[in-house]
């Protein structure tokens, strides 16, 4: 998973790591996650190749407050260059979204850098686009972006709608 880390931040996805991202830090992040994963505040799912690697990740974070447990955010999807351009990402989120879904979540958020392929990917899955911050992230690069924010209603909500 630190491979998959690395291979997406060095090709220039915004997600929260600069170049200069080495494989121990990308490992450390990874166990970091353990507690919240544990605590059922965090779900993660991995894609593997026909030799076991992992080529794709997508995570989901629960919110745990009481006012807020009908929603849920996308975060870090991730897809090797290497696997790009066959669905995977599409098929995580797929499945990211239905397990929300599963849980009672009824509407998800996500951001992403604007202009990105993420971008389009959310748009073409049904996303609705809620604004953009200028500004908002530094890429891996150190260069400041703006990000794209996203949000989508699933299933029906308490109210029955």
């Amino acid at each position: 998973m630190a491979d998959l880390l690395l291979d997406t931040v060095r090709g220039g996805a915004s997600l929260g790591f600069l170049a200069d991202l080495d494989r121990a830090t990308a490992a450390a992040w990874w166990r970091g996650l353990d507690t919240a994963v544990a605590d059922g505040r965090l779900a993660v799912w991995a894609a593997r190749d026909d030799a076991g690697r992992v080529t794709g990740t997508v995570s989901v974070a629960f919110v745990d407050r009481p006012n807020g447990r009908h929603r849920a955010e996308i975060i870090k999807l991730m897809v090797h260059r290497s696997a790009r351009g066959q669905g995977l990402a599409r098929a995580l989120l797929t499945t990211a979204e239905e397990a929300a879904a599963d849980a009672g979540v009824t509407l998800m958020v996500l951001d992403t850098e604007t202009g990105s392929p993420a971008e389009y990917l959310y748009e073409k899955a049904g996303w609705t686009r809620s604004g953009i911050i200028p500004d908002y992230a530094l890429d891996p690069s150190g260069t400041l972006q703006p990000t794209t924010f996203f949000y989508k209603k699933l299933g029906k909500g308490p109210d029955g709608q």
